[in-house]
């Protein structure tokens, strides 16, 4: 395990330079100029000269490619153009907004949904399955929108439940006020795909020959679904979950736009209506990071969850 570990690790350096290498060309070529972003339509061109200069874009590209991988290993990514503010900084103070939504979301996705699917494999065929499978393709085919503007003006606007929008400084207020519509939202729109997918993963493993040989023996349906059935279909389900979990991420950015939510979401659609490169390229490193990380944990979960599971 150590082994796999260290060699896992190692793995992950190139794959995130070949990130960083990546998003530094694509800001440096394909993106518009920052010194006119940040001199404006009216700055004239020693202005705008003087901006590249005070930014380093006129040394070679070299070496701003080594100033660029120092800040990623520094954690300083200067400030925002637009609001002068640290990045280090901004992402501190947005992240514990972002994970009061987003934690919540991924923890009710897979609680639901594992036993709700596994429920519905059960009976397959049936007039429960055929109305389950119905009602999911349906709400599949809803746009966020609609279950923001519906939860808003039920949830909140008629029944008085929840506020429609807010944040405070508490995060206990935030967890228990603001957060459950948002939270509600999210995981109304993400357990129809869920349910549908889980439930595939179910059958595949009820159709196999050891669930015949384990009924035949005289176990009960509730120990060779939970057994047996749920035990080997939990490594496609982390499979999903890892690649659910940055997903759940970019996701909730259109949920903290909707409900006002100061997050990193809100916080990263502003920096690309703004043109704002440092906060741009510091999201797009993490989240490479985190997705790596998130897919090494997952790794390790296989063989927690199944011992013949062989780590190379």
């Amino acid at each position: 395990m150590a082994a796999y570990l260290v060699r896992r690790l190692w793995q992950m350096i190139p794959t995130l330079l070949g990130v960083v290498l990546l998003v530094f060309f694509l800001f440096k070529y394909f993106g518009s100029d920052p010194a006119i972003i940040l001199g404006g339509l009216n700055a004239s061109p020693e202005q705008i000269e003087s901006i590249r200069e005070q930014l380093g874009l006129n040394k070679p590209v070299w070496e701003q490619l080594w100033i660029f991988i120092q800040q990623i290993v520094t954690f300083d990514w200067g400030k925002s153009w637009a609001t002068n503010e640290s990045v280090a900084n901004l992402f501190a103070t947005r992240l514990p907004a972002t994970l009061t939504v987003t934690l919540p979301i991924l923890v009710l996705e897979v609680l639901l949904a594992i036993p709700f699917a596994l429920a519905v494999a059960t009976v397959r065929g049936s007039l429960t399955d055929r109305a389950v499978m119905i009602c999911t393709t349906v709400a599949v085919s809803i746009s966020l929108l609609v279950y923001v503007i519906l939860a808003q003006y039920l949830f909140a606007f008629r029944l008085g439940w929840f506020p429609v929008q807010g944040w405070t400084g508490s995060h206990w207020t935030n967890l228990t006020t603001y957060a459950p519509l948002p939270v509600l939202v999210a995981v109304a729109v993400s357990m129809a795909p869920q349910i549908r997918l889980y439930r595939s993963f179910f059958l595949d493993e009820i159709g196999h020959d050891y669930v015949r040989t384990a009924r035949a023996k005289g176990m009960t349906e509730g120990t060779v679904l939970l057994k047996h059935v749920l035990r080997n279909a939990m490594i496609p389900i982390l499979t999903n979950v890892s690649v659910l979990l940055p997903g759940v991420l970019v996701g909730s950015f259109l949920i903290e736009v909707f409900f006002s939510i100061p997050g990193l979401g809100r916080e990263l659609l502003l920096a690309v209506n703004r043109g704002d490169y440092p906060v741009i390229q510091a999201f797009a490193i993490y989240l490479a990071a985190l997705t790596m990380t998130v897919n090494l944990l997952v790794d390790l979960l296989y063989k927690l969850v199944d011992p013949r599971v062989v780590l190379k």
